[in-house]
């Protein structure tokens, strides 16, 4: 049996707005493994950021370390989005029309897994994917497009 910790953060500047995602895979004696980050494109909110985070992550161990691992494996995602967290462990319902499918993706995820849980943070504990979606939303806003 394997353990992994993942820590994920979404964000959008303006709410619906530019979003990105960041992940970072640490192992079982708390070093880093992989880091990722992404830009999501215009028009997502900040929690539809944060659900994105925790599906590529979940993805990406499957296409990193198999799907065969990943039924061996007991994953523990760490967020700072308090929405997010109590969702997926069933505290809130999900009223937003736009995260219902994204709740039942990571549902469907967390299948392949031995054991998916989730964990809420302090934001000052999640520096690192949080450094990596700004610096994804900077490196999109620093590209100049010509038309």
């Amino acid at each position: 049996m394997r353990k992994i910790s993942i820590y994920t953060d979404g964000g959008s500047r303006g709410n619906p707005g530019k979003a990105a995602i960041g992940v970072v895979f640490v192992n079982e004696k708390n070093q880093i493994i992989k880091k990722y980050s992404d830009y999501l494109g215009d028009n997502f909110t900040n929690n539809e950021a944060e659900y994105k985070a925790v599906i590529f992550a979940l993805k990406k161990f499957k296409a990193l370390f198999s799907k065969e691992l990943a039924k061996n494996t007991e994953v523990t995602i760490f967020s700072d989005s308090e929405l997010l967290v109590k969702q997926l462990n069933g505290e809130y319902k999900i009223l937003d029309e736009k995260i219902q499918p994204l709740f039942l993706e990571v549902w469907n995820l967390k299948l392949d897994f031995k054991s998916v849980k989730f964990k809420l943070i302090k934001r000052e504990k999640n520096k690192e994917a949080d450094r990596l979606v700004n610096e994804a939303l900077d490196q999109e806003k620093n590209t100049l497009k010509l038309l």
